[in-house]
């Protein structure tokens, strides 16, 4: 089967972000973010290349935050070239240069990084009917999950699911898979041999677990070759919400209190999300 176009593979159309607003007094017209400033200032830049990925704890190590912070260095759903994310946010008014404050402006494709897809996404009559990420259900972002471990040589396929074992009842399971041991979201280019679920596989969840949240450890959650149909069986279904591109480098598998809230962007197909766990 022919692959589809990379674009497609992470179910973002390529956009050209629209003309940057006027620059308020004090700002520059491509005034720097000094979160952006270099490489560095975001996280590890080198963590593709064998650089340690931290466990990021909270609250003595009871909140563990799964939530990738949003570096230059991140794949990116809209230029999936070798480039990166790059900077997604850009100061409008500068202290620095005499506003009397500063203000950043935030301009991102929604699907970049730790983020949920909406019912809308791929399906369009989900999306004229205004199922967008506002209308996703709270009660299933949050409460207790499972993060499982994928075998390392295969995707997530029927067979697959069925090893996990995951018992009936579990509403919400974080699926780690190879991509967190390879680092994938630690590196600019776009890996297409990323693990994800395939048709099959996503078609046991359905008929085989109450599982209502699906988290993985890349951009997608459908394998490469499975793209469009991998998603069409998950997103087909308006209470089954996928959350993609988590950070669950060093979590140990078991059960946490997962807690999840995207932006409250009325009838959007996406949002940037956080997502915690409470051990």
């Amino acid at each position: 089967m022919s692959a589809p176009p990379l674009m497609l593979m992470l179910l973002a159309a390529a956009v050209s972000l629209a003309p940057r607003a006027p620059v308020a007094q004090g700002g520059g017209a491509d005034a720097a973010h000094p979160a952006y400033a270099d490489a560095d200032t975001c996280g590890p830049a080198s963590a593709g290349a064998g650089a340690e990925v931290p466990l990021e704890e909270y609250g003595g190590g009871r909140i563990i935050d799964i939530t990738h912070a949003y570096r230059p260095e991140l794949p990116s759903p809209a230029t999936p070239g070798r480039d990166g994310l790059g900077a997604v946010t850009r100061l409008t008014e500068s202290m620095a240069n005499g506003s009397v404050s500063n203000i950043s402006e935030l301009r991102m494709v929604v699907h970049s990084g730790t983020h949920v897809d909406a019912p809308g996404h791929m399906v369009q009559e989900h999306f004229e009917a205004g199922l967008g990420v506002d209308k996703l259900d709270l009660d299933v972002l949050n409460g207790p999950a499972l993060l499982v471990d994928v075998p390392r040589d295969t995707n997530i396929t029927a067979q697959a699911m069925e090893s996990l074992n995951i018992p009936k009842g579990v509403r919400r399971v974080l699926f780690r898979t190879l991509n967190t041991d390879k680092k994938l979201m630690w590196t600019k280019e776009i890996d297409t041999s990323f693990v994800g679920f395939t048709v099959d596989g996503a078609q046991w969840l359905l008929d085989n677990t109450d599982i209502k949240l699906v988290g993985v450890d890349y951009l997608s959650f459908a394998a490469f070759d499975h793209l469009i149909p991998g998603h069409l069986v998950f997103l087909n279904r308006p209470d089954i919400i996928p959350i993609e591109g988590l950070k669950l480098d060093h979590v140990k598998a078991g059960i946490y209190m997962l807690h999840c809230l995207p932006l409250r962007l009325i009838g959007c197909d996406g949002s940037p999300i956080r997502c915690i766990l409470i051990k």
